[in-house]
């Protein structure tokens, strides 16, 4: 049986499997499959498991999963917190859910800007309770996910981090230089969005183009099924062949004028809409089959893309020239406003 081979997690010196298991779909599955899947991953190898506190009931699918296993896997999961206080009772409710005493790696979830992050670094941030949760014991490392290449570059020689997450694929492949800036740092390098949300089609050759590359330390693409387990756990870390590269050449015609980056070079909107938001919620809708768990975080902006007045500054504005207006009338026929 194939299993995944395994790479030191930076400064963590953490030997994680070049696979992980991303959270995001349990929320779709049962506890029953859930076993199965972490039963699967303990087979092949695979032992690290992102998970977050976003993620409904996936910490505490995990948590049951886990019992009599924990030793067996490196757990990591993150937080939307800010504040001090917010953080430091997200921390006490991860490790409640995930049934543990402790957290391998604790991340701040998605900062997006140089302001939030003054604000989780300021003395009343999210960063201290994180911080004296390492002095506890609760947690063993700290680390940072974010959607937006140029503010990790921004601080990546200064940051305190153990790790950095950040999206990766044939499509988006801007985060290179960072990557390569994060690990003479000795930073460990996580990359989500593997198959870019699930717009890319051909897994093997998807994880193939990342894990070819010495500066990943862990690709994390979502499973929710022991197919998957068995399908990802089989990629190899060998050059592509001329049928790979074909096919990236054909992904990215496709996709290239087409596909949201999540740079946010479009904002501000005029409207206030947050739209790369939109389109990360249009994904989960369309392609990871979490169309309530969608629908309930768009609700919860405070703007919709039914607001567009088709202004196209964004148009402008945006790098990769996407008709961003056209493709938020989608997302308003897809949740209605």
């Amino acid at each position: 049986m194939k299993r995944v081979n395994k790479r030191k997690l930076g400064k963590t010196g953490l030997m994680v499997g070049e696979i992980g298991l991303g959270g995001i779909p349990i929320q779709r599955t049962t506890q029953e499959e859930t076993n199965k899947i972490i039963d699967e991953c303990m087979e092949r190898g695979i032992n690290f498991i992102d998970t977050a506190r976003a993620y409904t009931c996936s910490e505490a699918y995990f948590g049951h999963a886990l019992q009599g296993k924990r030793e067996a896997f490196i757990l990591c999961t993150k937080s939307m917190a800010r504040s001090y206080e917010a953080m430091k009772k997200d921390i006490e409710l991860s490790l409640s859910a995930l049934q543990t005493d402790y957290i391998d790696i604790y991340q701040l979830h998605n900062v997006k800007t140089e302001q939030e992050y003054a604000e989780v670094m300021s003395p009343n941030g999210a960063y201290k309770a994180l911080l004296e949760a390492k002095a506890s014991g609760k947690i063993g490392y700290i680390g940072i996910t974010s959607h937006n290449v140029d503010f990790l570059e921004s601080i990546i020689d200064v940051c305190p981090f153990h790790t950095i997450q950040v999206p990766y694929n044939v499509i988006e492949t801007k985060a290179e230089n960072l990557f390569k800036r994060a690990i003479r740092k000795d930073i460990g390098v996580i990359v989500m969005k593997p198959l870019a949300g699930g717009a890319i089609d051909n897994g093997e050759v998807a994880l193939k183009f990342i894990i070819k590359n010495d500066f990943i330390s862990v690709a994390i693409p979502g499973m929710a099924s022991i197919n998957e387990v068995k399908e990802n756990s089989k990629v190899v870390k060998e050059e592509l062949n001329e049928e790979d590269k074909e096919y990236i050449k054909k992904i990215r015609r496709i996709l290239d004028n087409d596909f949201c980056r999540r740079c946010g070079y479009c904002l501000p909107c005029p409207q206030g809409i947050d739209i790369p938001s939109c389109f990360v919620y249009e994904g989960y809708f369309d392609r990871y089959g979490l169309a309530s768990w969608a629908q309930d975080r768009y609700e919860k902006m405070n703007h919709f893309a039914g607001e567009c007045i088709n202004c196209r500054r964004c148009v402008a504005k945006c790098p990769y020239g996407l008709d961003i207006p056209t493709k938020l009338k989608r997302v308003k026929r897809i949740f209605g406003k």
